[in-house]
């Protein structure tokens, strides 16, 4: 199967219309040092005005198998990808309430100030994340790059979920096409993954900093992706998606202008 666009289909239109979670699993003994799991994720809180926050994850140096042999071809080959440096991430998708207050106004089609925002390219996000950096000193807010997405999500497993690979556990981590009766959901609602992360799987499909690109199959150091192209990288599938898109290693593609009701974004933040 080859890489998905993560937009609705043709037959799916019709479609349209902060609790501490369960660790998702251990690492195995031979990961343990080198995916670099922590006991305790320090965290960090922005506060945006009006009491608005957003809550930062720390995550850790360390090296993992991304991809995956089982999933589809531009998942493959497997390959080792070591993250050298600190960078915070997102402990919830950015919520609606999050945007308006650095934007101003809520593009969601689905509206909760506690749900993902949604509707919003890649440029958009730009955007926001270029606004929060000059509003907030101590770090530049970015996307994250498709190999920190993966990493973080996977915290330190080796399976097709950061929960293990059988499909039917999604539901206590995920909003997907199977629970979510055709709707985001406000953020946090299902157990975190073992680094305290929520939502990496399903409820939006989350940007990423990189280009669409094929794997060359050899070990690499923070890669950034693709030099250019057409379509930008977005991770962990949606309320619209079956399993099979959710999954750790899944990767999605759009225009940087496409903006879908599927659409969000997660926060990183480099350390200064």
């Amino acid at each position: 199967m080859a890489a998905r666009r993560w937009t609705g289909t043709a037959g799916m239109v019709a479609v349209f219309l902060t609790v501490l979670g369960l660790s998702c699993g251990k690492p195995t003994a031979a990961q343990e040092g080198v995916a670099a799991v922590p006991e305790a994720n320090k965290e960090l809180s922005v506060d945006l005005g009006g009491g608005v926050k957003m809550e930062f994850v720390l995550i850790r140096p360390g090296s993992f198998m991304m991809g995956s042999e089982k999933g589809a071809d531009d998942e493959k080959p497997v390959h080792n990808v070591t993250i050298t440096k600190l960078f915070y991430l997102g402990k919830y998708e950015v919520m609606q309430e999050q945007w308006e207050a650095v934007m101003g106004a809520n593009p969601s089609s689905f509206k909760g100030p506690k749900n993902p925002v949604e509707n919003v390219g890649w440029e958009d996000c730009q955007t926001f994340l270029r606004k929060l950096s000059e509003r907030v000193p101590g770090g530049v807010f970015r996307p994250p790059t498709e190999a920190e997405w993966e990493y973080a999500c996977r915290a330190g497993t080796t399976t097709e979920f950061c929960y293990g690979d059988d499909q039917g556990g999604l539901g206590e981590y995920a909003w997907y096409d199977g629970n979510s009766e055709h709707t985001t959901h406000p953020v946090g609602q299902k157990k975190a993954n073992a680094w305290g992360l929520f939502d990496m799987h399903g409820n939006v499909w989350e940007w990423c900093s990189d280009w669409f690109g094929k794997y060359d199959g050899n070990p690499a150091t923070d890669p950034t992706g693709a030099a250019s192209g057409q379509y930008r990288v977005g991770r962990g599938g949606s309320w619209l998606y079956g399993p099979e898109y959710c999954r750790s290693a899944n990767r999605g593609y759009n225009t940087t202008k496409d903006r879908i009701y599927t659409n969000g974004l997660r926060a990183a933040r480099t350390l200064e």
